[in-house]
């Protein structure tokens, strides 16, 4: 086991930074038996290089320069951890037009400007590896560019926020409201101060672009797909939804369809029943669903130093490992090889068929339910089950339905009509059914 060894470049001293450190460091011999070959960090570059981060690396390979690890031509390997989207795209493009090849965790980065990235790391030859970048240590880019390099992907189900999971498991299991559980959460580190972007459903719809880029060959535009999070689910939505058997989680979809793809993030109502509905806390996990294959289910965490760190330090033994065979570029970035990626139209939210729960908050008075169900009707939107509860919530009575299959379209006509009911005291919660009974 000899050889030069394998230089890398940090760009990025925080805390996916120093979980990948941490293994480098830790992990040195077992890493040097599986590589043949030495990892060596070569620099560290950061803004703030004095604070003590609890990692073990050598003073005088930090800087607060990153050209020093950019212009550096024994560097091999650049690792972009700072986050963000403008520094990171001119460090990640400056690296790959130096030769040198780059793993990142930047989600957001590869969302907007994935394609930009990929084009330019295939001139210029180099790899680039983003295992990081969804779903934490859950190695499921890997899983859909080489393990499932045979099967046509139908559809990708993802808990991919676990903010998002852990609010509403702990809405299950102690039926506390979401601002308090949110509040929990960011006390114990698992949210945000601004916790926008994953219970918005924004971080989750980072992560889809970019799986269903993989799946289906066809860059998908942040723009194109659809957004909701989690703000308006509330106790008594978890309660009804368990009596129906069904778990509210947030799900990253996509779906191939009719030589089309649906991109969507959502609250959604999956049953009970399921593996997928079973993943609680923290923890992430994503349903791909192939042609040939069926489904299989890619589970663990999804977020933290370690977890994260360890699919970085997996993508740098992956490009090492290309570096000493000479076979760079072996796996395209975007697993499909450039002339034959496909531009597909993306289903818009309206044109999705789907069952649906609808929460109406109703005067007590008669004749409600008949002018609720008959606007429905009129839209071709037929119940399959109700439950109505007398005990006041938010100055109304709530009033509950699960739809048949229909159309997105009609559905919001019929809402935004009965929304203009007088004896509707409240607004109307809608959330999306998916499963074996909704296909």
């Amino acid at each position: 086991m000899t050889g030069v060894p394998i230089k890398i470049g940090f760009i990025g001293f925080g805390t996916v930074a120093c979980g990948a450190l941490e293994i480098l460091v830790s992990q040195e011999t077992l890493l040097k038996r599986r590589l043949g070959r030495t990892l060596e960090i070569t620099r560290i570059a950061d803004r703030e290089i004095k604070r003590e981060r609890g990692v073990s690396v050598p003073k005088k390979i930090l800087t607060t320069d990153p050209t020093e690890i950019l212009k550096d031509p024994s560097i091999d390997i650049v690792v972009e951890l700072i986050g963000g989207i403008d520094a990171a795209k001119t460090f990640v493009l400056q690296a790959i037009k130096a030769g040198k090849h780059v793993v990142t965790a930047n989600k957001a980065l590869l969302a907007i400007h994935g394609e930009e990235i990929f084009e330019a790391a295939l001139r210029a030859g180099v790899d680039v590896g983003f295992e990081a970048s969804v779903c934490g240590g859950i190695p499921i880019i890997r899983a859909i560019k080489e393990g499932l390099a045979a099967e046509r992907i139908k559809s990708i189900y993802g808990i991919v926020n676990g903010t998002c999971n852990y609010i509403l498991s702990k809405m299950l299991e102690e039926g506390g409201s979401f601002n308090d559980i949110l509040a929990e959460a960011q006390a114990l580190g698992f949210a945000e101060a601004d916790p926008s972007l994953d219970v918005g459903g924004g971080d989750s719809a980072h992560k889809l672009a970019i799986l269903s880029n993989l799946a289906f060959g066809t860059s998908v535009s942040l723009k194109e797909i659809y957004t909701e999070g989690i703000e308006k689910i509330t106790p008594i939505d978890i309660r009804f939804a368990h009596e129906f058997g069904y778990r509210i989680k947030l799900l990253a979809i996509t779906k191939f369809s009719g030589n089309e793809i649906e991109a969507r993030v959502h609250p959604t109502m999956i049953s009970e029943d399921t593996l997928l509905s079973k993943v609680d806390g923290v923890f992430n996990a994503v349903y791909v669903d192939g042609e040939t294959l069926g489904p299989t289910l890619y589970y663990g965490q999804g977020a933290g130093s370690l977890p994260t760190g360890s699919a970085v330090v997996s993508d740098i033994v992956e490009i090492a490992r290309n570096i000493m065979s000479g076979s760079s570029g072996r796996v395209p970035p975007a697993s499909f090889v450039a002339g034959a990626r496909k531009s597909r139209r993306i289903r818009p939210i309206a044109e999705i068929e789907s069952l649906y729960y609808l929460r109406f908050t109703v005067r007590d008075e008669p004749g409600v339910l008949s002018k609720i169900s008959g606007i429905l009707g009129s839209y071709s939107i037929s119940i399959s089950s109700m439950i109505q509860q007398g005990r006041k919530i938010d100055g109304g009575v709530p009033l509950v339905m699960m739809s048949h299959m229909a159309k997105e379209r009609d559905l919001q006509s019929a809402l935004s009509e009965i929304n203009r009911l007088n004896c509707i005291s409240g607004e109307t919660l809608l959330i999306r059914v998916e499963g074996e009974d909704a296909s």
